[in-house]
């Protein structure tokens, strides 16, 4: 039984023979995952049936499109094979270099450990898929920043990126209110914009793309981003409930 453990644990790189540098403050404890597959995340996805735990995913279609969506990602997802130590050097090496081909197949090999970090913050107010979403960004920034040099595995590295986006993501839905409600909801059009943009180019747009997405005057869409670091989103959907979001909650008299 002992044998067994010992086989399960992941090799980490003694602190001692680290580099100096800014990143070990963030990487000092074991923040890696194993992800062997997508059925084993599958496997650890809460029991949406159970009426008593989750009641609103009982109610409408809605909400059983949003289950059959994280399935079908799953599933796509679960064709991208995972890199080997090896593999994982020479890939992370040819992106710091600039290589797309490179960079991309880090991304696709490492999607599964989103979603197994992103279900840890399941009903803190974000769905499952924008945490994915959310945590693919992380996932992003952590390939074009990784050294593999280092002597750490990038799923060490990659673990902090992910979760920091999804963090700031979900306190982002806990600000204070300081604008009107349709200017709010205007915003929250081009940041969802935004982050679809970012993820089909691989990098993070500009206004410019923004507009062109959304249809709407260059002017209009950098005065609201301006915006974003002063205000709540408060159109997105609550926990579980694809039909009910902070919007819902406000009081008539302020709608």
């Amino acid at each position: 039984m002992q044998a067994d453990d010992e086989s399960t644990k992941e090799e980490v790189t003694p602190e001692e023979e680290w580099e100096e540098s800014p990143d070990e403050a963030l990487l000092s404890d074991d923040t890696s995952i194993d992800v062997e597959n997508a059925e084993d995340i599958e496997e650890h996805l809460p029991d949406f049936s159970d009426e008593e735990a989750f009641p609103s995913f009982q109610r409408g279609r809605h909400a059983a499109k949003v289950m059959d969506a994280t399935q079908i990602y799953l599933g796509e997802i679960g064709f991208s094979p995972l890199l080997s130590a090896e593999e994982e050097v020479h890939y992370a090496k040819l992106a710091l270099k600039g290589d797309a081909a490179a960079r991309k197949k880090m991304i696709e090999s490492n999607l599964r450990l989103v979603v197994k970090i992103a279900r840890r913050y399941l009903n803190r107010g974000l769905p499952l898929l924008d945490l994915i979403e959310e945590g693919n960004l992380g996932l992003m920034k952590s390939v074009e920043k990784f050294d593999p040099d280092r002597g750490f595995r990038f799923s060490t590295y990659a673990t902090w990126w992910i979760r920091q986006t999804i963090e700031r993501a979900i306190m982002n839905q806990t600000r204070t209110i300081r604008l009107p409600i349709h200017v709010v909801k205007e915003l929250n059009i081009y940041l969802r914009a935004a982050r679809q943009l970012t993820q089909k180019l691989d990098h993070e747009p500009s206004a410019e793309e923004i507009a062109e997405m959304v249809d709407k005057p260059l002017e209009d869409v950098e005065k609201l981003l301006g915006l974003n670091d002063k205000v709540a989103s408060v159109d997105t959907p609550i926990g579980y409930d694809e039909n009910k979001s902070l919007l819902d909650t406000i009081a008539d008299e302020i709608v």
